[in-house]
């Protein structure tokens, strides 16, 4: 076998379809469109979530529940896990910032500390909301607690 011998296997190459080049190429008239309708002509884009003339989905299933929009997320810590994340981490202090820095949270949480466990640190808080037993067991132990 030589270099100037080598070809692709059979089948393996294909013609290019050059359509609506004349009669000839078999693919003009109607460029493989068929004749007439949306599809056929320039600039036809189907319709998102068309179903070709069926009851598309969102239309067929009807509407439940409401989202209140006004409604803010916090990520959710008890003073238990806090105690265990002070640890293993070494913080020394629990901040939105301090929380990201450690890969604890994304950027745009928000932080609620509950009253669930038990904390020995004493450590200042910076947080965006803390339930009341929370906020006693900080003050307790000794630390502070700033809501930002």
């Amino acid at each position: 076998m030589k270099l100037h011998e080598l070809r692709p296997a059979k089948g393996a190459v294909h013609k290019v379809k050059r359509i609506g080049r004349g009669d000839g190429s078999g693919h003009g008239g109607t460029s493989t469109k068929g004749t007439k309708g949306g599809q056929s002509r320039t600039g036809y884009k189907r319709k998102m979530a068309h179903e070709g003339g069926q009851m598309p989905i969102q239309r067929r299933i009807p509407k439940r529940g409401f989202n209140n929009f006004h409604r803010v997320e916090y990520k959710v810590l008890n003073l238990g896990q806090l105690d265990q994340l002070i640890e293993k981490y070494e913080l020394k202090e629990i901040s939105v910032e301090s929380l990201y820095i450690n890969g604890l949270i994304s950027q745009t949480d928000k932080i609620k500390i509950l009253g669930t466990g038990e904390l020995k640190a004493k450590l200042p808080f910076r947080i965006n909301a803390i339930s009341g037993k929370a906020k006693s067991a900080i003050e307790g132990a000794g630390g502070t607690v700033e809501i930002v």
